[in-house]
This record gives structure tokens, C-alpha cells and sequence, in this order.
């Protein structure tokens, strides 16, 4: 199997705006590469054919016109992955690693850890961007004290990082959605590739049908803040009372907003908001 990859330099001042705009746009093909020791930055783009690779790159370099001249290169699968060694290192967040797969044999981790095996590419994200750093942290934390049967409900999941993320903590009733088919089947692929296919429930839905089994004990939105701003009502209404509702996505410059947007909802909850970089998440607990 071959692949056309776009790379391209990018202002280092530039990577959050940049990421921010391919969140949006919601295409996986694409990323942020970001070396802070160097520092340089990159956007990268992998595609099926040149064609498909031109075409794209002509999108993205009409928005981003400090964007360097592209490089288009045919890739075979095992050099993409090759490449895709360089950028991406193991990391780990209190007892739970996020470890590539060619690591599998050396990673060490001391008793009571647990690893989730990261496998190269960009269907299966990292685990490194802010808003889901955050999202894992707070994840990590709540599960210190959290029984192993509470329910937990990834809504977007996405690629299934956090979803998988819970259920390798060792929590057995886990539910994960995104209304894009195609996210679906790739988290339920990273399932398979950690043996969690099991405890493990991944489904097509959206903020309005996703919610099917609720109310849960934790549940997790790493989407766009102006769209968990939309969906107040069905996001607070998923949470058990005592139940945690972690916000991630947001940008500290919008943070305010989409707290004013939940507070008037759910006016005795407690929030706390912390920073990462540009980006910001929200953390409300549900009184008993």
C-alpha cells in the first residue's frame, strides 16, 4: 500500500490558530507537527493518490498563506510510519501510558501501570494535543476514586483515545459515539488493537441520540466550544447527580462564554477551568 504525503513548514507562532482551523474542518487526513525543541512546525497531510493531494493542499494553502511550499511525496506504509517515529513519543499521565506500538517490547512501566498502545499514523491520535491532555488528566485523576462499574460516556469520541483511555483505568461500562461512521469504525479498530473490544461500546449518535444508556457517572466532550455551548441542555442532562462532566476543545479566549452559557443551566454545579497552552478545558460536578 502506498500513500502521497503533503508537508509543508509552518510559522511556529502559527500552530494553534492552525490547529484550531483543521479542528474545525474535521478532516483526520490532516495535522500539526510541532518540534518545541528546534522549534519548527509543520502541516502534514496524508492521502490516498497525488491527485487527492494536490487538491487538498490547494484548500488548506489558499487559508494558510504563510504555510511554506509543499513537498508531495509517495509514501510506502512502512516509511509513513517511519517518518511518523520522529514525531511521536511515549507519555504518560500518573499511572496510564500512551505508548506507540514499535514500543511495545522496551516501554517499562512500574507495577500497577497501564499502557495504550498508540499504533503510527493518522487514524489513532497521539494522545498530545492540549484538549486531550487535559481531558486525560482530569480522566486519570476522577479514576483514583471512581468503582469500576461507573459509567463513562466519551461523546465524540473521535478516534476512541479517551474512551479506550477509561477502559484500560479498568472501568467495565464504557460507551463512546461520534456522528461520523468512519471515526466509529477506526475507534472501534484502536479497540481491537489494546484487546478492548469487550468492555467497549462504540456507536454512531450525536449530542441529541448519543446519550442512549444515561444518565452516566463521568462524562467526557472533547469537541468545540461554540458546540458544547449548543448543546447545554442534553450535555448536563447525561450526568448522574454526583456525576463529573469534563468540557474540553475550548479556547481560553472563549472560555468565559461557554461557562456563561452552562451557568444559568446548572446553577449550584461546581466548575473549575484550567489552562493548557491556548486551549482550555471545564470541569462541572453534579451535586448528590
Amino acid at each position: 500500500m502506498s500513500l502521497w504525503e503533503v508537508k509543508a513548514t509552518l510559522p511556529v507562532e502559527l500552530v494553534d490558530e492552525v490547529d484550531m482551523m483543521l479542528l474545525v474542518r474535521e478532516d483526520e487526513r490532516w495535522s500539526v507537527m510541532h518540534d518545541v525543541l528546534i522549534p519548527a512546525a509543520w502541516v502534514i497531510g496524508l492521502f490516498d493518490d497525488e491527485t487527492d493531494a494536490r487538491t487538498q493542499w490547494g484548500e488548506i494553502a489558499a487559508l494558510v498563506p504563510q504555510a511554506g511550499e509543499a513537498a508531495f511525496q509517495e509514501m510506502a506504509d512502512e516509511d509513513w510510519k517511519e517518518s511518523y517515529k520522529l514525531h511521536f513519543q511515549a507519555w504518560r499521565c500518573g499511572r496510564l501510558h500512551w505508548v506507540p506500538v514499535w514500543e511495545r517490547e522496551s516501554h517499562r512501566m512500574k507495577d500497577g501501570d497501564v499502557a495504550i498502545w498508540l499504533d503510527p499514523g493518522m487514524a489513532f491520535g497521539t494522545g498530545n494535543h492540549e484538549t486531550t491532555r487535559l481531558c486525560c488528566e482530569r480522566l486519570v485523576a476522577w479514576a483514583e476514586n471512581a468503582p469500576c462499574d461507573a459509567k463513562i460516556s466519551d461523546a465524540g469520541c473521535g478516534s476512541g483515545i479517551l474512551a479506550i483511555s477509561a477502559a484500560r483505568l479498568g472501568f467495565t461500562h464504557v460507551q463512546g459515539f461520534d456522528n461520523d461512521p468512519e471515526a466509529v469504525r477506526i475507534a472501534q479498530e484502536n479497540a481491537e488493537l489494546n484487546d478492548l473490544s469487550d468492555p467497549l461500546d462504540f456507536f454512531e449518535g450525536d449530542l441529541e441520540t448519543g446519550f442512549k444508556d444515561g444518565p452516566y457517572d463521568l462524562v467526557l466532550a472533547n469537541i468545540l466550544g461554540h458546540i458544547l455551548a449548543e448543546y447545554v441542555p442534553q450535555l448536563t442532562a447525561a450526568v448522574k447527580p454526583g456525576g463529573l462532566l469534563i468540557l474540553s476543545g475550548i479556547l481560553v479566549v472563549e472560555v468565559r462564554t461557554i461557562q456563561a452559557a452552562f451557568t444559568p443551566v446548572v446553577p449550584d454545579w461546581a466548575v473549575e477551568a484550567r489552562e493548557m497552552g491556548e486551549w482550555c478545558d471545564i470541569a462541572l460536578t453534579r451535586p448528590i
